[in-house]
């Protein structure tokens, strides 16, 4: 089974636009395209493991936070990728095609990845 993304509300647009340019067979939902717009980080949580998505954010000061209490509250996710505000778009875009080739959604469930970096020490195929 393929890796499915989902952006939370303030990953920037440029970035679901670059990777599905990049990689159109790809399955990678926008915050607005899912109506996600304005829901909060819990529900975002929620819903990309009702959806099996892995959820990307820039948001690394609240969302960790949300991430471990959604753990702690016995529920499972897909996984998070956290994205750096400043990460160069080509990378960041590599970055996802290359988590979306090569990792297994097994690797990804229950844990927190940033990218771009980590991505191509992780995940080997």
């Amino acid at each position: 089974m393929s890796i499915r993304f989902q952006a939370d509300n303030d990953l920037k647009f440029g970035i679901v636009q670059a990777v599905r340019r990049r990689e159109p067979s790809l399955d990678f939902a926008s915050a607005q395209e899912a109506g996600l717009d304005g829901v909060g980080d819990s529900e975002l949580l929620d819903r990309a493991f009702e959806d099996g998505r892995v959820l990307i954010s820039h948001d690394r000061r609240t969302m960790l936070n949300h991430f471990r209490a959604h753990l702690v509250g016995g529920k499972s996710s897909p996984g998070l990728l956290i994205v750096s505000q400043g990460a160069p778009i080509g990378q960041v875009v590599e970055a996802i095609v290359y988590v979306w080739a090569f990792a297994d959604l097994l690797e990804l469930r229950d844990q927190v990845h940033y990218l771009p970096s980590i991505s191509r020490h992780v995940f080997s195929r």
